[in-house]
């Protein structure tokens, strides 16, 4: 049954139908708006005031990976709740009942769980409630992340997938360089920016609520199958989802591996110290907006010769261009060279990737769940880069053999995208 909402695409006549109805500019927009609020919660505390707080709490002195490391650990028990909890989330978005619809609640109720857990790190002090904490915010995002994600699925056609996911990808670079700017420039104290992080959270969430319709399930109408099920995928029966998977792994660990420590990078190999965060902004600054740039030009360009894999694997191959200059030039000047090239990288197999993601969903009863699962693949790796990366560096003494590893492992998850049959 359709809502009458003047500012929204009408759903689907049934909520397990393909999408025809093109979503409008509104749509986009509040839709985009919320993900501008989940990606500053998360990517700006995880890129600036958790390694910040770690620091705090371990003695750096004698050895400066030692809070490399430590965070590194923070970041890699929250990436294990993050494993579990994006599937669960997704498997009981599916099957809610809600006037609301399937996603809207959990959209809701992940966001004032992310935001309440942020709002907490401000005032806490010791690396267990800090972990403790991050955990919970980051089941929060999963819970939001995973309802928000299956929207696509729910209403956006397929001739409009790259154009949207460029929508959901840009606003994870506005969300760093937001996030950054709080936590680097604005607010002297990690505090106040974990204030304003959880405010805006929220506030960016409610366009979505008003605008996004939805229409409900019955019980009748809800799907079969245990939570065990529901956590697995089988890759015999589905194997291009789990190529997708596979490939989406690789290029976002690599990825991960090639940004997650770049402030210490700058601090340590470029020998910057004390003025990192002044140097990093820059930097990061140029790298997030080549993201956006590439990732709606091509997401778009995408949608119009209706293909997806070129863009994933050419993504993939100038991130991994960016991180063999990492690897082999250790100079401020040619660090940006290297953002550009990594930035129109990311951004491409972003949106293109996410829209290929959504056309390999084997069942359109258990959209939020796969896609949770898929997400796992996206969002694991960056969670736990910082730990590997930390140890790469300690182990070889410098940050060339993590940009080496990260190249490769790049430039392999693009190649894996090829076995993909059945999307161009």
């Amino acid at each position: 049954m359709s809502h009458a909402a003047p500012v929204s695409a009408p759903p689907s006549v049934a909520p397990f139908v393909e999408p025809q109805r093109a979503v409008t500019a509104a749509w986009i927009a509040a839709f985009a708006a919320a993900w501008v609020g989940v990606w500053m919660g998360q990517l700006g505390p995880f890129r600036v005031a958790l390694p910040l707080q770690v620091a705090a709490e371990v003695d750096g002195t004698k050895n400066w990976t030692d809070p490399v490391v430590a965070f590194g650990v923070v970041s890699g028990i929250a990436g294990a709740a993050m494993i579990l909890s994006f599937p669960i989330a997704g498997y009981l978005s599916d099957r809610t009942t809600s006037k609301l619809g399937r996603r809207r609640p959990w959209i809701l109720g992940g966001s004032i769980l992310f935001a309440v857990a942020l709002l907490a790190l401000g005032f806490v002090q010791g690396l267990v409630l800090i972990t403790v904490l991050w955990a919970l915010a980051l089941v929060g995002f999963s819970a939001a992340v995973a309802a928000l994600t299956a929207l696509i699925n729910d209403q956006v056609p397929v001739r409009q997938r790259g154009w949207v996911s460029g929508w959901l990808s840009s606003p994870r670079a506005v969300g760093i360089i937001l996030g950054a700017v709080l936590f680097t420039l604005v607010f002297a104290t990690v505090t106040v920016g974990y204030v304003v992080l959880a405010v805006a959270l929220v506030v960016l969430v409610v366009p979505v609520m008003l605008l996004i319709k939805e229409t409900p399930i019955t019980a009748e109408q809800r799907p079969t199958g245990s939570l065990f099920s529901g956590l697995w995928v089988s890759p015999t029966k589905h194997p291009d989802f789990a190529w997708t998977w596979v490939s989406g792994f690789l290029v976002n660990a690599g990825n991960a591996l090639g940004t997650g420590l770049l402030l210490y990078y700058v601090a340590h190999a470029l020998e910057f110290g004390d003025q990192a965060r002044q140097a990093f902004l820059p930097l990061i600054v140029v790298y997030l907006v080549c993201v956006v740039a590439s990732a709606l030009i091509l997401g778009r360009l995408s949608d119009r010769i209706a293909r997806r894999k070129v863009f994933v694997i050419w993504g993939a191959l100038l991130q991994a261009f960016s991180a063999l200059v990492l690897a082999f030039f250790t100079d401020y000047t040619i660090t940006f060279v290297a953002a550009v090239f990594l930035g129109l990288g990311y951004g491409a197999y972003l949106s293109a990737g996410q829209a290929l993601a959504t056309q390999v969903i084997p069942d359109a009863h258990h959209r939020a769940q796969d896609l949770g699962i898929m997400n796992v693949a996206y969002q694991v790796p960056v969670a736990m880069a910082p730990l590997l990366g930390a140890l790469i560096v300690a182990a070889v003494g410098g940050f060339s053999g993590m940009f080496l590893l990260a190249g490769l492992i790049t430039a392999v998850g693009g190649a894996v995208i090829t076995l993909v049959a059945k999307v161009q």
